[in-house]
């Protein structure tokens, strides 16, 4: 606020620091004021509520009529009860002097002439301050404000009994005790159970509290809640509350609610069976739990149900002090009737609970074979698999790699052989119980003569090697496998086959005979020749065929070589490029017969005429004929050729006559469209 000259008074600010405004309105002017009412009045709040060690701010505002300026300001502070003035600072228009008092160091004026005060104590709380005004002719005026200092308590702090309260006492016991510290002014606490309010009540209810004020000047107080419990209290919660007044407004803090021990004898046990399933099956580990309603849990025992009502003690098995009795791999015995007992020492009382256990199982698993006597291989076997479970079960059968071949509790095995037979085996599980399944094994021989089934025939051996020689056979009963020569033999089984091996150097003799391999058993005799051959002829032979294709290869590289060439036009080949030089000087007066594979012709795309006409290769298909004559030679012109498939040599003249004759034939051989010629 600052200073006003107006009539009216200034407008209501809100306070700043913590500073409150308990009653927010401006007193009219104080009966101390001295002058003509009306005339210069003073408004300050009638409260003000700091909060210890804060600063207050004491304003003061004025009205001056006349826009007359004041002479001088003055704060003054009263304490409660007394009536003494003592001067805090005067304020004029040059500025401001403050006394020598005890709030001197703390003491400061703004440039609004308000007074703050900085670091307000407990011992500041009650005092009235005065501003009071001058204004030479006005007169002079004054108010007053009283400050109120506070400190907002701490959070409370509960603590429960730990020790454990029993509930068939007939005496209060101490519930929890509540603390609240730095307050000021002195709190109140109030107690709660479930969130209802605890009022004293006479042998029910008691509550004590004590009040501490420290040197500091605030307060702790400490609430203690004693009452009577019951067996309902194990779950009740408790709490405190602090209420204290700040601004005119009841304000409170809640404590944690925290929960007490209560102690009551066992009314009720209860025994349950507690597994990782459902169901329980052979092989489980099943843990019994004995639960009691006392607490403290009692101390528990044991015991399994024998025939004519006796009961065997198993509290060796158990935990006694948490009530489990742990079964390890249970089987079909461990089923039956369990119980546990309590003993409350204090009322001499028992208590018991018990269960049925119950441990499916699978016994008496067998297969039976029908018909049960030797099988030759063609014949038919039945297989039946039953077992006893006191649940539903299910059947599977098996080979001996473990595949499923059937299902049901039969299987039909038909026209039976070496191969099909060997150990089958029966599955039964129970659906309903997941894992709880057994197996039963059977082996279905097939009786018979040995049949070879392998045999290292041919085999390419050289002269003294060391070789070794197999034979494999498959037989029942199992068979005896000789050789017809002398070695080192190793044998072994695999279901009912046989293996042989054989050892020995080759000779001569033994290259030229083979070996012969032997299976018996007593239903009869198998036998089978090993051709040996030499790796010798092997070897030529091999090379033959390597040379053949080495040679073709060659002519391939050779025949790519001078096409190549040919297409580069390094070879000159054609009817046009072939010159005189070409033929020895003695024989330029011969006629010459060329005979060519049209693949040249082909290969060259065109053939060009004497004319300089181009024609396809579908005009000259198969080899061709090329003739010089030696009348274009006597001319003094180019030889001439005459080319002509060799489909149409037939119906040309011998090419050796004279040049008429050739001419008669390239004739023909023109109207026929055949060939072309090219001659002078």
């Amino acid at each position: 606020m600052g200073v006003f000259t107006g009539v009216s008074p200034p407008p209501h600010s809100p306070s700043n620091d913590k500073r409150r405004f308990v009653v927010p309105q401006f007193l009219s002017p104080s009966p101390w004021l001295q002058g003509a009412a009306g005339r210069l009045e003073v408004y300050m709040p009638a409260v003000l509520e700091v909060e210890i060690g804060s600063t207050a701010r004491l304003e003061c505002s004025f009205s001056i009529p006349g826009d007359v300026p004041f002479t001088s300001i003055e704060w003054f502070y009263v304490n409660h009860g007394h009536s003494n003035r003592v001067r805090l600072c005067v304020i004029t228009a040059t500025g401001a002097r403050i006394d020598e008092t005890e709030y001197s160091e703390r003491l400061s004026v703004g440039e609004d002439k308000a007074l703050s005060i900085s670091k307000v104590t407990r011992q500041d709380n009650g005092r009235t301050f005065i501003c009071r005004v001058g204004a030479d002719s006005q007169g002079v005026g004054e108010n007053r404000t009283e400050l109120n200092t506070y400190k907002i308590p701490m959070t409370p702090e509960i603590t429960p009994n730990s020790a454990g309260i029993p509930a068939q006492s007939n005496d209060m016991s101490e519930i929890a005790r509540c603390k609240s510290e730095n307050s000021f002014p002195s709190p109140n606490i109030t107690w709660y159970k479930n969130g209802e309010l605890l009022l004293q009540e006479e042998d029910k209810t008691k509550i004590l509290t004590t009040v501490i004020r420290p040197s500091n000047g605030l307060y702790t107080v400490i609430s203690t809640l004693f009452s009577k419990v019951t067996r309902e209290d194990r779950s009740s919660l408790f709490h405190c509350t602090v209420h204290y007044w700040l601004r005119g407004q009841m304000h409170t803090k809640d404590s944690p609610r925290v929960n007490i021990t209560v102690f009551y004898p066992t009314e009720h046990v209860e025994l349950r069976v507690v597994t990782k399933s459902g169901m329980v099956k052979e092989g489980d580990d099943v843990k019994l739990v004995c639960d009691a309603d006392g607490n403290p849990a009692p101390v528990f025992s044991f015991f399994k149900k024998e025939l004519e009502d006796n009961w065997q003690d198993v509290t060796s098995l158990a935990d006694t002090n948490n009530g489990v009795l742990m079964l390890h791999n249970v089987n079909k015995s461990s089923s039956g009737l369990y119980k546990c007992q309590t003993l409350n020492l204090d009322e001499m009382t028992q208590h018991e609970g018990d269960v049925e256990l119950m441990v499916n199982y699978i016994e008496g698993v067998q297969v039976k074979m029908e018909p049960f006597s030797p099988f030759h291989e063609g014949d038919s076997v039945r297989l039946s698999c039953s077992a006893h479970s006191p649940v539903a079960l299910d059947y599977q059968w098996r080979d001996a790699k473990g595949r499923k071949v059937a299902e049901g509790n039969q299987l039909l095995l038909s026209n039976l052989t070496f191969e099909t037979s060997g150990n089958f085996s029966c599955k039964v599980q129970a659906r309903s119980v997941p894992g709880l399944e057994q197996s039963k094994q059977v082996a279905v021989a097939v009786r018979g003569k040995p049949r070879i089934v392998a045999i290292s025939s041919p085999l390419y051996v050289r002269q003294d090697e060391v070789i070794n020689l197999t034979c494999k056979a498959i037989a029942f009963p199992r068979p005896s496998v000789h050789w017809n020569i002398n070695g080192t033999t190793h044998e072994y089984m695999e279901n009912q086959h046989v293996t042989s091996n054989l050892t020995v150097r080759v000779s001569h003799d033994l290259l030229r005979a083979g070996a012969m391999c032997r299976v018996s058993n007593a239903l009869g005799v198998s036998e089978k020749h090993i051709q040996l051959l030499d790796q010798k002829t092997s070897e030529s032979k091999g090379i033959i065929i390597v040379a053949i294709i080495i040679c073709i290869l060659v002519v391939a590289v050779l025949g790519s070589i001078i096409y190549f060439l040919h297409k580069k036009g390094k070879i000159s080949c054609g009817r046009s490029g072939k010159q005189d030089i070409t033929k020895p000087e003695a024989r330029k007066d011969k006629n010459v017969v060329e005979v060519k594979s049209d693949k040249l012709s082909e290969e060259a795309g065109l053939l060009q005429g004497a004319n300089g006409e181009k024609r396809s290769a579908a005009d000259q298909v198969g080899p061709s004929i090329v003739c010089w004559g030696q009348g274009c030679a006597a001319a003094g012109q180019q030889p001439e050729v005459l080319q002509v498939t060799l489909s149409r040599l037939a119906a040309l003249p011998t090419l050796h006559g004279p040049p008429s004759s050739i001419s008669s034939a390239r004739g023909r051989a023109g109207r026929k469209g055949k060939g072309w010629m090219c001659c002078c």
